[in-house]
């Protein structure tokens, strides 16, 4: 059966609605708790500083970011596994720390020392790879480990939590909302073996138990919702072709580099063509680099 990938602009956004809303800050406080294992009662200590003006590749923004009892919370969600959350999110925390700076009034050129929230970076992740139901992201595993003794000076550490439909259930049961988001997501990946992704849309909508309490947020926004699973962007797919483009660039150098060997053996156009499978366009223009760079 072929995978479903729901439109991940869609799972983002909605994510960011429930969790990240100004009028839903209770959910936001209710995520909080269970992520953190704390009992914080009052909604309006949370204060919701999440990116709006971000530019960064293919329009990315933070989904979710909160400051609360000198924490700040960077909450992201991921369709696709992204080992690289690290560097996000350390790109994501610096800009909000700059506007908290500024809002603050904070000179960070003073002799004073600073007092700033403390970062906790949390990724909730329900793609289609499995992954362990929590697993922590290091920036350090994404640096260059060449230099034998090299130490980097600044390390980045994501939890990210598997919030498929089935996994993590203490996380679930102490975070409601969150469990009944993880059922929404399944409940359309497993109506799109049967129908159409409008239809499953619509009819994960209808099917929700009424005692579910984000299912007046979600029919309130029904068409919004749909509209965004009908969208023709797709994180997966797109990511799919990235990667398809990647290799094709890889094996047509690849294919060069095993030119520019033939000709410095001094094979002729016609064997390099036939053994390589290419046209002699692409041999002459090798043999020139060649001799360019001789």
């Amino acid at each position: 059966m072929e995978e479903v990938h729901i439109n991940a602009n869609f799972k983002d956004r909605l994510f960011s609605f429930i969790f990240g809303n100004e009028k839903n800050k209770k959910w936001s406080l209710e995520l909080y708790n269970a992520v953190n294992k704390t009992h914080y009662t009052n909604p309006d200590d949370i204060e919701i500083n999440t990116l709006t003006d971000s530019n960064l590749y293919m329009g990315m923004r933070n989904d979710v970011s909160f400051l609360l009892n000198c924490s700040l919370n960077l909450y992201e969600h991921q369709s696709s596994y992204n080992p690289n959350m690290p560097i996000r999110q350390l790109i994501y925390m610096a800009k909000i720390y700059d506007k908290y700076i500024k809002a603050q009034n904070l000179n960070i050129y003073g002799s004073s020392r600073l007092k700033l929230p403390v970062p906790k970076l949390v990724t909730f992740y329900n793609g289609l790879k499995g992954v362990e139901d929590e697993t922590v992201l290091e920036l350090k595993d994404l640096l260059h480990s060449e230099v034998e003794g090299m130490v980097p000076d600044v390390d980045v550490r994501v939890r990210m939590l598997n919030v498929n439909y089935g996994h993590n259930k203490e996380l679930m049961e102490a975070c409601r909302p969150l469990y009944e988001y993880s059922w929404f997501v399944h409940t359309i990946r497993e109506n799109c073996a049967k129908m159409d992704i409008k239809e499953a849309v619509n009819r994960a909508l209808d099917d929700m138990p009424d005692s579910f309490s984000i299912k007046g947020f979600l029919m309130e926004n029904r068409s919004e919702v749909e509209m965004s699973c009908l969208t023709e962007y797709d994180e997966a797919k797109t990511m799919n072709q990235f990667k398809e483009e990647g290799r094709i660039e890889g094996a047509f150098e690849e294919k060069k580099k095993t030119i520019l060997r033939l000709l410095r053996k001094g094979k002729d156009f016609d064997e390099i063509a036939d053994t390589c499978e290419c046209n002699i366009a692409l041999i002459k223009e090798v043999e020139q680099e060649m001799l360019l760079n001789k």
